[in-house]
């Protein structure tokens, strides 16, 4: 059993930053892989990036490559996306997410723990 708890979000204007951080439990952290999903009001839930175990392979949709950046420090237990030039429509609800395999998944139904998600707010 994994407990996600996201922290971080807020309202920040265009162009503006952010960074999201997820803290989890449990001691075998490593063998999850782990990404972060948005949903918007009346829009299905996106994986925004996801990472492997170990942090050697990184997916990102194709909306936030250049602008958003997924690590995990695996001694540490977190995982965070730096949300950087941030756009109105980047606005959603994000949440964090873990799936016990070492590589990651982007589908939403690849995920077995989820976080209670945290606002992001951007205002144009």
């Amino acid at each position: 059993q994994v407990q996600l708890v996201e922290s971080g979000g807020g309202l920040v204007q265009a162009g503006g930053s952010l960074r999201l951080s997820c803290a989890a439990s449990g001691r075998t952290f490593s063998r999850y892989a782990m990404a972060w999903f948005r949903q918007a009001p009346g829009t299905e839930r996106e994986c925004v990036a996801a990472i492997s175990g170990s942090g050697g392979s990184i997916y990102y949709v194709h909306s936030v490559e250049g602008r958003f950046t997924v690590s995990r420090d695996n001694a540490k237990n977190t995982v965070s996306l730096q949300m950087n030039s941030l756009q109105p429509e980047d606005t959603a609800v994000y949440y964090c997410a873990a799936r016990y395999d070492i590589s990651y998944g982007v589908p939403v139904y690849d995920y077995d723990y989820w976080g209670q998600g945290t606002q992001v707010t951007v205002s144009s």
